[in-house]
């Protein structure tokens, strides 16, 4: 089974349902090369990194440039949404961390 598009860009991209793991055509992996359409996968092609089997993918469809309206929302805000996800995740957990010690401030001082 061959794929008609010659644009590598044109092909969807396929999304693991078990880790998350983004099969990108474009990029290729390192047993497939560059530009080969996921239905044009080996048969025992597996995902790299849980080793799940090829029916436990999903189409995201084809990489888009930009996400719309990212750019021009970017600004807003008190400017996370120009952190990265690591930043964003110790933001997040340093915020619940510093509440839970607050409660817990509260609560050792009444004893």
């Amino acid at each position: 089974m061959t794929t008609q598009i010659t644009d590598p860009t044109q092909l969807d991209r396929y999304e693991c349902r078990t880790c998350g793991y983004i099969y990108e055509p474009t990029r290729g992996e390192a047993v497939v090369a560059a530009g080969t359409a996921f239905e044009d996968l080996p048969a025992a092609w597996k995902c790299p990194v849980c080793s799940s089997p090829s029916s436990r993918f999903k189409s995201i469809g084809p990489k888009v440039g930009t996400v719309a309206g990212f750019e021009e929302n970017a600004g807003y805000g008190w400017g996370v949404n120009l952190l990265n996800p690591q930043a964003k995740n110790l933001l997040i957990f340093g915020a619940l961390f510093l509440g839970f010690a607050f409660f817990m401030s509260i609560y050792f001082l009444s004893s």
